[in-house]
């Protein structure tokens, strides 16, 4: 403990912050596993003790509060222990819940959080989400998530969707059925004192409207590609600011072309007289097409089969009538042959190749700086490829490959540049970081794991500097 933080070195500074994470993810730990056994201390039948109050007259009873396999606890019980966690009834019930289905349902997953792996937010959150399924279809959500424990919190419920999906598609399908009867368009009116009020942190509405919507996910996209076609045409053929004046955003481009799509005639007159000029100025043939692209993965069963489920980037786990349904409606479908990740190359030059950056998108799935949330296909910026090993214009050739390339947002590549960060690479799909202080983490598709500076220098041997299996 140091007791005067002014007085602390970066280090110390650094050490109890680790500290305390770990304090503090196994104080919560210790909450659900005092909460599972003040539950095991009332798990027996209180209708069978000695003079016991009838339920119907108000007596205690047994009640079951997690999923499949889960087991009962005295409902009354519950109020002192809430009591004691200086909460409501209500809240406690919904933490034993989760605790039950970790413990009985998510095993796996229950090992990593009480190991300190990941936060037990997030834990409780999978527990809460995969509660439907029956005990069995449990544990293809327990094996994937308890394997990806180590990953920002974001990556691993995304993991937990798509697993939970994949585990019942039945209920799954039923889920896309009954949203088809829920779908509509909301225009709300402003409240009293909306436009005049800024206290509120969101701003007042004066001269704007909100709109909601809930459309089939095909309309949405469909819908989304032309706000953004015809809100770049607009951008484009926009008047130049005059001097001092910031050119408009692009938000409130797109404002303009939804609100454009109210007249189609207006927008098909626009889109023709643009088509038009570009005919005229170049030549070229006009098309009103805008152009989308998914990648989509899919999982080959063991009968040779593709299974239910897919994953499609930027949108998430879909069943595969779900990715039909993205392909409809005169879209121009290209197929793009399977990207192999086993595959590798380096060229002489600076810059990435483009199949060089795609392969290693595809294997990090995200930004791969230490504990970094970002993933790829969520973000509306392409991640920097940084060198692992800085270029060297005189150097050998074969510098610029999959052996070489550490993807990063801009603002973790400022950092690795500027803090003196350190970051060796251990393989197309594995780098380990040293931060200016003296932390050391391994950083894998499976996510971020702490290494002490023994396990860093022993790491720091493998360290892949120009392969020459990826040679020039």
């Amino acid at each position: 403990m140091i007791s005067d933080l002014s007085e602390a070195t970066p280090e110390q500074l650094l050490h109890a912050s680790e500290d305390g994470v770990r304090d503090r993810r196994a104080a919560e730990v210790r909450q659900l596993e005092l909460l599972l056994a003040w539950a095991d201390l009332h798990s027996g039948d209180p209708r069978a003790e000695p003079g016991a109050v009838p339920v119907r007259f108000g007596g205690p009873r047994l009640i079951t509060l997690g999923g499949d396999g889960t087991p009962e606890v005295q409902d009354l019980a519950l109020v002192e222990i809430a009591i004691a966690r200086h909460e409501g009834v209500l809240t406690t019930r919904n933490a034993l819940a989760d605790a039950f289905d970790l413990r009985h349902r998510l095993p796996k997953v229950w090992a990593g959080v009480r190991a300190g792996r990941c936060e037990v937010w997030v834990a409780r959150k999978v527990a809460r989400w995969s509660r439907k399924l029956d005990r069995h279809q449990a544990r293809i959500v327990d094996d994937a998530v308890a394997a990806a424990l180590d990953e920002a919190p974001s990556r691993i419920l995304t993991i937990a969707e798509a697993k939970i999906i994949e585990a019942d598609p039945v209920a799954h399908a039923k889920r896309i059925s009954d949203n088809q009867k829920a779908k509509g368009v909301w225009y709300p009116k402003p409240r009293p004192g909306a436009q005049v009020d800024d206290t509120d942190g969101t701003g007042n509405t004066a001269g704007v409207a909100t709109v909601f919507a809930r459309l089939a996910e095909a309309d949405a996209i469909e819908h989304a590609a032309m706000v953004e076609h015809l809100a770049t045409a607009l951008a484009e053929h926009a008047p130049t600011p005059v001097d001092g004046e910031e050119p408009l955003g692009m938000d409130h481009w797109r404002a303009e072309a939804f609100a454009m799509l109210a007249d189609p005639a207006a927008v098909l007159a626009f889109l023709h007289g643009i088509d038009e000029e570009e005919v005229e100025g170049t030549g070229t043939e006009p098309t009103n097409t805008p152009a989308a692209e998914i990648v989509v993965h899919v999982a080959q069963q063991s009968d040779g089969t593709l299974g239910p489920l897919a994953r499609v980037e930027g949108i998430g786990p879909r069943l595969l009538d779900q990715v039909r349904g993205l392909l409809r409606c005169n879209a121009i479908i290209t197929v793009t042959p399977v990207v192999d990740l086993h595959n590798g190359r380096s060229v002489n030059g600076y810059e990435h190749p483009t199949d060089v950056k795609k392969r290693t998108e595809l294997r990090a799935i995200g930004d791969v700086f230490p504990h970094a949330t970002g993933l790829f296909t969520r973000n509306g910026r392409a991640p920097d490829h940084d060198h692992t090993v800085p270029y060297d214009r005189n150097g050998p050739p074969g510098q610029t490959g999959d052996h070489n390339d550490t993807p990063l947002s801009r603002h973790h590549h400022r950092a690795k540049t500027h803090l003196g960060y350190t970051v060796l690479q251990l393989g197309p799909d594995r780098w380990v970081w040293g931060t200016p202080h003296g932390l050391h983490r391994l950083v894998t598709g499976s996510g971020t794991t702490t290494i002490t500076r023994a396990e860093y220098h022993v790491l720091e041997e493998q360290a892949v500097v120009l392969a020459t299996d990826y040679a020039a």
